[in-house]
C-alpha cells in the first residue's frame, strides 16, 4: 500500500487503450481486442486449484485468515525486521490470535513513474533481504502459518505504482523485462522456501487494464515456469473489474480499500450497507472470471470516519481524531457480509510491524489493529467458520456469537 491518496483516479498511462467501464470478465478481453492474445486460462495441468469460483473451498484449503507483516527494512531497523527473533515473536503472536496465514512483502525500488527496471536492493543489499525473507518464511511455517509472498514496488517519489508509464513501446518492453527479472528473483525464493501462495504484482493499473496487458501475461507464464504453487495478483479495489489478466490466475486478489460510505458521520448500519455493496462487487468479479476472490489487503486507520477514504494515510490530512471504535466498526462492516460467500477465499489485514514490541514505526492513528478494538474484531473473524472452510461441523452454530456492534462473527 502506498502512502498516497488513491482509489478514485482514472488516469491511464503508457499509450495503452483502457477497457470500457463496466465490461467484466472475458468480455473485457474482447473489448480491448485481446481475446486471441491473452490466454483465457492456463492449461488445466498448471492450475493448482479445482476450477470455478469455489475452487479454493473445493481444494479443502480452509479460509485464509491472514495478517500482513512488515517491514523488510533490516538495515534501518536492525533486529526488528523479517527473519529476526522479533519476527518470530510476532508470528507466534499472530498464531495465538487465530491467524492461519501471513503475508510477507519483499520490496523493489523504482525511482519515478517512468522506470526502466526495478532495483532489487531495498534499504539493504538484495542478498541480505533475500536471506531475511527466506528465514521469515521458514519461521512462519515453523509457527504453523502458511505464507503468501507479495513482491511489491516502492516508488521513490511517493507516487502510486498504478500510474506507471514507461513511455513508448520500446520503453514498455524494457520495463516488462526489468519487472520480470524482479518477480522471478522472488519466485525462486518462493519455490525454495515452499511459499503457499505467490502474488505476481500489486496495483499495476496502467499495465493490466489496457492493451499493454499481454506483456504482463508473459510475466505470469514465466513465474509458472519457476514457482509451482497457486498465483494471485493484487488489483486495486476500484480497477479489479477492468483488469484483463485475471483468467491467468488461480485466485483473484483485491486490495480491498473499499469506501463504505461517501460522507463523514456514517452510522454503523450505513457502514454495514457499504460492506454489503463491496461484497456484491467482489461477487461479480468472481462470477465473471470463475475464480475465487481473496482480499490480499484490507484495512482502516485508527481515526474518525476512516471508512470514507480508507486508502488515505492521516499524515497528509492535518489534525486527526484518533478513534478505535471507528476502525473496529469498519473491520466488521467489510468482513461480516462475506462470511457465507463460497467464492470468498479469505483476507489479509493490513498491517502490523514485524516486532510486536516496536511502537516507533506507526503513529497512534495508523493501520495496525494490534492492541486496539479492531484486534477483537479480527480475533472473532479468525475464529469464525467461513464458507471457504467447507461444511460447518455439527454443533458449530451453537458456538457462533450473536452479532454485536464490535466483533461477534
Amino acid at each position: 500500500m502506498a502512502k498516497v491518496a488513491r482509489g478514485d483516479r482514472r488516469t491511464r498511462g503508457g499509450g495503452g487503450d483502457a477497457v470500457a467501464r463496466g465490461t467484466r470478465g472475458p468480455r473485457a478481453l474482447a473489448a480491448l481486442g485481446l481475446a486471441t492474445i491473452c490466454v483465457a486460462s492456463p492449461a488445466a495441468g498448471q492450475r493448482p486449484l479445482p476450477p470455478g469460483a469455489t475452487g479454493w473451498r473445493d481444494a479443502g484449503l480452509g479460509a485464509v485468515r491472514g495478517l500482513t507483516v512488515g517491514p523488510i527494512e533490516n538495515a534501518a531497523l536492525p533486529g526488528r525486521g523479517y527473519g529476526t527473533d522479533a519476527f518470530a515473536r510476532g508470528a507466534a503472536e499472530a498464531r495465538r490470535l487465530g491467524a492461519t496465514w501471513l503475508s510477507i512483502t519483499p520490496y523493489g525500488r523504482v525511482f519515478d513513474l517512468a522506470p526502466t527496471g526495478v532495483s532489487l536492493s531495498f534499504e539493504a543489499p538484495h542478498a541480505q533481504n533475500r536471506a531475511a525473507i527466506a528465514c521469515a518464511v521458514r519461521m512462519a511455517h515453523a509457527a504453523g502459518l502458511r505464507v503468501m509472498m507479495v513482491p511489491h514496488l516502492w516508488v521513490e517519489t511517493g507516487a502510486w505504482r498504478g500510474e506507471l508509464d514507461p513511455g513508448d513501446d520500446a520503453a514498455w518492453a524494457r520495463w516488462a523485462r526489468g519487472y520480470r527479472a524482479f518477480v522471478l528473483a522472488w519466485a525462486a525464493v518462493a519455490r525454495e522456501t515452499e511459499v503457499d501462495l505467490f502474488s505476481v504484482g500489486v496495483e499495476l493499473r496502467t499495465w493490466v487494464t489496457t492493451t499493454r496487458a499481454p506483456s504482463f501475461v508473459d510475466v505470469i507464464h514465466a513465474v509458472r515456469d519457476v514457482y509451482p504453487g497457486p498465483l494471485t495478483y493484487a488489483a486495486n479495489w476500484d480497477d479489479v473489474a477492468d483488469t484483463v489478466i485475471l483468467g491467468e490466475l488461480d485466485v483473484i486478489g483485491i486490495n480491498a480499500f473499499f469506501p463504505l460510505h461517501s460522507e463523514n458521520g456514517a452510522s454503523f448500519a450505513e457502514l454495514v450497507a457499504g460492506g454489503e455493496r463491496a461484497a456484491a462487487a467482489a461477487a461479480e468479479v468472481a462470477a465473471a472470471w470463475e475464480r475465487p476472490v481473496l482480499f490480499t489487503e484490507f484495512g482502516y486507520t485508527t481515526r474518525r470516519d476512516c471508512a470514507v477514504r480508507p486508502w488515505e494515510w492521516p499524515e497528509h490530512l492535518g489534525a486527526v481524531a484518533v478513534d478505535e471504535t471507528a476502525q473496529a466498526e469498519a473491520y466488521y462492516a467489510l468482513l461480516r457480509p462475506l462470511l457465507d460467500a463460497p467464492w470468498f477465499a479469505g483476507f489479509f489485514a493490513w498491517r502490523v510491524v514485524a516486532d510486536p514490541d516496536d511502537v516507533t514505526q506507526e503513529a497512534e492513528w495508523g493501520f495496525s489493529p494490534r492492541g486496539k478494538q479492531a484486534e477483537l474484531v479480527l480475533r472473532d473473524a479468525y475464529r469464525a467458520h467461513w464458507a471457504a472452510d467447507g461444511a460447518r461441523p455439527l454443533g458449530a452454530a451453537l458456538h457462533r456469537p450473536a452479532s454485536t456492534r464490535i466483533g461477534g462473527f
